[in-house]
């Protein structure tokens, strides 16, 4: 699944490609992704400029001409691409807008779970997902002690706490294992046994590690690309996540692989010790 890194590349690609562009019409090919009828998606969209593209955590919101939002969540597979209009469509696009400057912009996803929310602009933090999300893995939005707060308040496994994106925005399995791996914890210590020192360390490895994966143009594992249909580049920089059975560059301990929260997660084990009550 993109994580924040991979979402913010392809925001920025298609702010490049896209912004300023007007929909001509929409082919709605697969409507189960849509909040709304396909023919009230068709009719809302024709004639309407995108203005710009955000994103909020993992959603991207495309800012259209008379208030509205189109707010996109690309899930496991979702992927954009504009190319002319009439050339072959690869397999399992699933909408196309075709642009008024002869080109389309199409989404496709192959294992179709993406969604679509076509709302206006005042409702779009209201949205399941988007209501409760939490800060940016910025300095200026992820401060000290929102996070101590929220860890201590909890009594889940570290890990788990990441992946919620109600406690902070845009970590997904990938750089969970990276941050705990960077800050020394083990993704199965208990949040609210952290110190200080722990917090404020994973604080900064959470901001310096999605930093350095958007300006990487995100991760690729599976099947992730950009709105120019390239790869990303930060899979070459990995330290923990798909190193299972390596050796840990710090210590040189075999790195080992887990489940927590259902996810695989590698990690090593003299280097992320657990420490406090262990019965959560």
């Amino acid at each position: 699944m993109p994580e924040l890194p991979e979402v913010e590349t392809v925001r920025k690609g298609l702010t490049s490609l896209v912004a300023g562009a007007k929909i001509k019409s929409v082919e709605v090919i697969y409507s189960k992704m849509l909040n709304v009828s396909p023919e009230e998606f068709k009719e809302k969209l024709v004639g309407k400029e995108i203005i710009k593209i955000e994103r909020r955590g993992k959603y991207l919101l495309f800012r259209l001409s008379d208030d509205l939002t189109l707010v996109s969540h690309l899930r496991m597979e979702g992927k954009y691409e504009i190319q002319p209009e009439g050339t072959e469509r690869p397999k399992h696009t699933n909408i196309v807008f075709h642009l008024t400057d002869g080109r389309e912009l199409r989404y496709k996803d192959t294992r179709m779970f993406g969604k679509m929310y076509l709302v206006k602009n005042e409702n779009v933090f209201d949205l399941s997902g988007l209501n409760k999300i939490g800060p940016e893995p910025t300095d200026n939005d992820l401060k000290f002690d929102y996070l101590k707060h929220q860890l201590h308040k909890s009594h889940r496994k570290i890990k788990s706490f990441l992946l919620d994106q109600s406690n902070l925005a845009g970590l997904g399995n990938i750089y969970c294992d990276e941050v705990l791996w960077m800050s020394k914890i083990n993704p199965e210590q208990q949040t609210n046994y952290l110190n200080d020192s722990e917090i404020e360390s994973l604080r900064k490895n959470i901001i310096k590690e999605i930093a350095a994966a958007i300006k990487g143009h995100g991760t690729t594992v599976h099947s992730y690309s950009n709105a120019y249909g390239e790869a990303g580049e930060f899979q070459n920089q990995l330290h923990a996540y798909g190193k299972k059975g390596e050796r840990c560059e710090r210590c040189g301990t075999v790195m080992e692989k887990i489940k927590v929260a259902q996810r695989g997660t590698t990690f090593c084990p003299t280097c992320q010790v657990i420490h406090g009550d262990l019965s959560d």
